[in-house]
């Protein structure tokens, strides 16, 4: 068979693959990144080029349409695609969903989906989205979308439908779910895996199947950009690479997909480890709950209740000794806030552009405020007034006893992500327009805002939890700064950059207030002296946990450190030293935020939808 392929790539090499000789054509064009200087014309000209081209059958975007899932770039996106004169189908890939200040509503809203599922000439294709939504770290499927495709597979019971599937990341370890995905396709007539996100055409194996990867839209230094054209000839897929109204190249690829083939898979193919687990056999998992959708935000605990929310719009509570359901409330749109408990209410922001209050007990609907825009921040508490940061430009505090408005500061640049901080009757947060405000508590005044002079919004200290003593703020931004601001004035007492521990967005607060706790992008935890006059280190755990960007909140409850990661395992740390105490591994997922109960309990979430009490 492989000396077939190679007879045909030599065949196809020199010439174009013909419409008489194909089944069928179609177009995958990836990474547009809409919102990049040169992304709108290099969309315009494919889309122009295909409509030219009569013997393509549809097309399929894989991911990545935006630079940064803005509600601009998304509309602005969809009227370039919708000139398009014939059938396409798209899935939304890490760009557009990471920084979304919809929390991922509008790209579904405009384009009416976020996976796709369709037949054409005998062949089923199916594509689902990937993240992570609203959360910094490797790739993940969402638990919704594998919701979905269990449902697509499970309705046709035809197990012998030759399936080409799409998504917008290699099905390999670059994605922390991947393994949940191909596993569903094990019984299946899986042909080949088309994905984008590194910019070029390259040749994959995943797990036995063939995989091809397909280039970026995107010109980048060259004069214009390009996509592929993939025919389906004599049973194999083949991939010419077609410049724009140029030339449509040799062919680059070919990959045999007989109808009545059999996939090969891989033998023992790996699977993430939970070898961590038998390390240590004093942390046992009480009670667990799995949700049909991500869990985008963390956990709030009150009267014996775990309070959370999900991307399919519900909020929830739990017995915290049971982990049964008590009740649930169920919302327009996904949510990514963390819940805030105050006077037995509940309160939680919305990404259908509203601010939830329930009742403790019943969960039933206390009031309800509107914003302009979703919410994707988590509200924070000063006497008795519940500070919410919306997309729509606007930090306002709400009286929690009734609902009304107390103050309204609109004057926010983008759009806020992070729960703000209150510290000395003052409000603090970040947003993704590269400012850093402190407002008045009481009033909603500005104090100051600073700003890190980046260009890029991408580096802003937004995603942080930020932390407080001394009369300093502090943050951690992509950038990989870690900074200390002057907490009435907004100065910077200092500012560090190391070139050998990378900070990231994950930081907080020891509970004496002598130690800021930092992760680094190289995996180690560092205890910083909160007095000294620059950056001082006073303990580097010898926990090493590898590659790290997950941007949750470190917390610590009594002598013990409670660290998050990327993958799914919580460690404990002694606070005095960093020493380790234990890990554990709930999910291969991110976690969102770890709730200490008591001397022995955790609750902790993570954001494939699981959540966890874990006792030691």
């Amino acid at each position: 068979m492989r000396k077939l392929i190679y007879l045909l790539l030599i065949l196809l090499g020199t010439i174009r693959v013909s419409a008489q000789d194909s089944l069928f054509r179609f177009a995958l064009v990836s990474d547009t990144h809409i919102g990049n200087k040169s992304g709108a014309e290099d969309l315009e000209r494919t889309v122009s080029d295909i409509n030219d081209n009569p013997g393509i059958a549809f097309v399929l975007f894989s991911g990545d349409i935006t630079e940064f899932g803005s509600d601009e770039e998304i509309q602005l996106a969809k009227s370039i695609i919708s000139k398009l004169n014939k059938p396409w189908y798209i899935v939304p890939g890490n760009h557009d969903s990471n920084w979304s200040e919809s929390g991922c509503n509008t790209f579904l809203n405009v384009f009416g989906g976020e996976t796709f599922s369709f037949r054409y000439k005998g062949y089923w294709f199916l594509g689902t989205s990937c993240g992570p939504n609203m959360r910094m770290g490797p790739g993940q499927v969402p638990r919704e979308d594998l919701t979905w495709l269990k449902e697509q597979l499970r309705k046709e019971k035809d197990k012998k439908v030759p399936v080409i599937f799409v998504n917008h990341y290699p099905q390999d370890s670059a994605l922390n779910n991947w393994y949940e995905q191909l596993e569903m396709f094990k019984d299946r007539n899986l042909k080949a895996i088309l994905c984008g996100h590194g910019h070029a055409n390259r040749k994959y194996d995943f797990e036995g199947i063939p995989g091809i990867m397909c280039r970026s839209n995107l010109r980048a230094k060259a004069d214009t950009g390009g996509y592929n054209i993939i025919s389906l000839v004599h049973d194999s897929l083949v991939f010419n690479e077609r410049v724009p109204g140029g030339a449509t190249l040799p062919a680059w690829h070919a990959v045999s997909i007989p109808v009545a083939g059999t996939p090969q898979w891989a033998a023992n193919p790996h699977r993430p480890s939970y070898a961590v687990n038998s390390q240590y056999t004093q942390v046992k998992e009480r009670w667990s709950v799995q949700e049909p959708g991500d869990i985008g935000g963390g956990v709030a605990i009150a009267d014996g209740k775990v309070i959370y929310s999900n991307t399919t719009g519900q909020i929830k509570a739990v017995h915290l000794a049971s982990g049964k359901a008590i009740w649930q409330f169920k919302t327009k749109g996904k949510i990514y806030s963390t819940p805030l408990i105050y006077d037995n209410k509940v309160i939680v922001p919305g990404t259908d552009a509203q601010v939830y209050c329930l009742d403790l007990n019943t969960g039933k609907l206390r009031w309800q405020q509107s914003a302009n825009k979703a919410s994707v921040a988590s509200a924070a508490l000063y006497k008795g007034l519940a500070i919410v940061a919306a997309s729509d430009g606007h930090c306002r505090a709400y009286n929690i006893a009734d609902g009304k408005l107390q103050w309204d500061f609109d004057s926010v640049h983008n759009f806020v992500q992070t729960r703000p901080l209150i510290y000395q009757d003052k409000v603090y947060f970040g947003s993704w327009g590269n400012d850093f405000y402190a407002l008045d508590a009481a009033t909603g005044k500005r104090v100051w805002t600073w700003n890190s002079g980046a260009t890029n919004r991408m580096f802003s200290a937004a995603a942080c939890w930020p932390v407080a003593t001394g009369g300093r703020v502090f943050i951690a931004a992509p950038d990989q700064y870690l900074t200390a601001l002057d907490a009435a004035t907004g100065k910077v007492i200092w500012r560090k950059h190391d070139k050998q521990e990378w900070v990231r967005e994950s930081m907080g607060l020891s509970a004496d207030s002598n130690k800021v706790y930092v992760k680094t992008m190289q995996g180690h935890i560092l205890g910083l002296d909160t007095h000294a006059s620059d950056q001082e280190m006073i303990w580097r755990s010898p926990l090493e946990m590898g590659y790290e960007i997950c941007p949750t909140a470190i917390n610590q409850y009594q002598d013990v450190v409670y660290i998050p990661s990327q993958s799914g395992i919580i460690s404990a740390l002694a606070a005095k030293d960093g020493a380790v105490l234990w890990r554990h591994k709930i999910s291969n997922c991110l976690l969102n935020n770890i709730t200490a109960v008591d001397a022995h309990t955790v609750i902790t979430c993570s954001a494939d939808g699981r959540l966890v009490c874990l006792t030691y």
